[in-house]
C-alpha cells in the first residue's frame, strides 16, 4: 500500500495529534485504527486516550517532554513505515458488521427535506430513495458520545449544514453535512439538515457495548413509516 504525508504537531502541552495529508477514505480510516492499535502498545507508558477522526490521530499522555516526544514521533515513523503491507490486524482485532437502523422519512421527523430537495433540486421521495439504497461505511464516531459519521453519501444528495445551527436536535436524527450523513445519539443543537429520525436508541452508557457501531462497520438504513415508528419506539396504545 503506497505511504501517504502526514504530520506530527503539539495539541496543547500533553498531546500529539498526527495529521495526514489526504483525502477522508476507507483506506485512510484503515490506516488510522491501525496506528492507534499499535501505538497503544508501543507508547502505553505515557498513553492516556487515544482519539481517532477522519484524517488525524490525538494522542492523550500523562506527561510529556522533548524526549518522550522524541520517543513517540520515532514509534510513529515505524509504524508507518509498515504499511506497505494489508491490515491484516483488522481481521483478528474487530471483524466489521452490518447494522440495519429503521428510519421514518415522514415530515414530523424530516424538519429540513425541503431544504434539501431544493438544494438538490430533487423531489423527498428521491432523496429518501438515494438515501436508503446505500450502504454506508462507519468513519468516526464523536461530536457527541455514539455519533455516527458515515461515508458513502450518494453525490446527488450532498447538501451544506446549515448556516446557523438549530437550538435542539432530537435523538435518534438523522441528518445530512456536507458529503456526510450520521445520526444524533442524543439531544443536541446541531447544524446538519435532518430528513428523518430513528427510533432506534444509538448510545446505552450503562452497556457493555455502548455504542450500536464502531469504525469499520456497516450501516444500511431500513425506511419506515410513522406506525412502524411508533410502535418500535413503544408509542403505539
Amino acid at each position: 500500500m503506497r505511504q501517504v504525508p502526514y504530520k506530527i504537531v503539539n495539541n496543547g502541552e500533553m498531546a500529539l495529534t498526527i495529521i495526514f495529508d489526504c483525502p477522508i477514505s476507507l483506506d485512510l480510516c484503515q490506516r488510522i485504527l491501525f496506528l492507534q492499535k499499535k501505538l497503544r502498545r508501543s507508547i502505553r507508558q505515557y498513553l492516556l486516550q487515544s482519539i481517532p477522526a477522519y484524517q488525524s490521530l490525538t494522542l492523550c499522555l500523562n506527561e510529556n517532554s522533548l524526549d518522550i516526544t522524541a520517543f513517540i514521533t520515532q514509534q510513529i515513523k515505524q509504524i508507518m513505515s509498515q504499511m506497505d503491507h494489508k491490515y491484516s490486524f483488522l481481521g483478528k482485532a474487530y471483524i466489521p458488521k452490518t447494522i440495519e437502523i429503521p428510519v421514518c422519512y415522514d415530515a414530523e421527523f424530516a424538519t429540513d427535506m425541503r431544504t434539501v430537495s431544493e438544494h438538490c433540486k430533487l423531489s423527498s421521495d428521491e432523496i429518501i430513495q438515494l438515501h436508503s439504497q446505500t450502504t454506508y461505511q462507519v468513519y468516526m464516531l464523536g461530536f457527541l458520545p455514539g455519533f455516527l459519521y458515515l461515508g458513502g453519501l450518494d453525490k446527488q444528495i450532498h447538501c451544506p449544514r446549515k448556516a446557523v445551527p438549530a437550538f435542539e436536535v432530537m435523538a435518534g436524527s438523522v441528518g445530512i453535512g456536507g458529503e456526510q450523513t450520521g445520526i444524533y445519539p442524543v439531544n443536541s443543537p446541531g447544524g446538519w439538515q435532518i430528513i428523518g429520525r430513528t427510533p432506534v436508541r444509538l448510545f446505552s452508557p450503562s452497556s457493555n457495548k455502548p455504542f450500536i457501531a464502531n469504525p469499520l462497520d456497516n450501516v444500511r438504513f431500513v425506511v419506515i413509516d410513522k406506525q412502524q415508528f411508533d410502535k418500535l419506539s413503544g408509542q403505539e396504545s
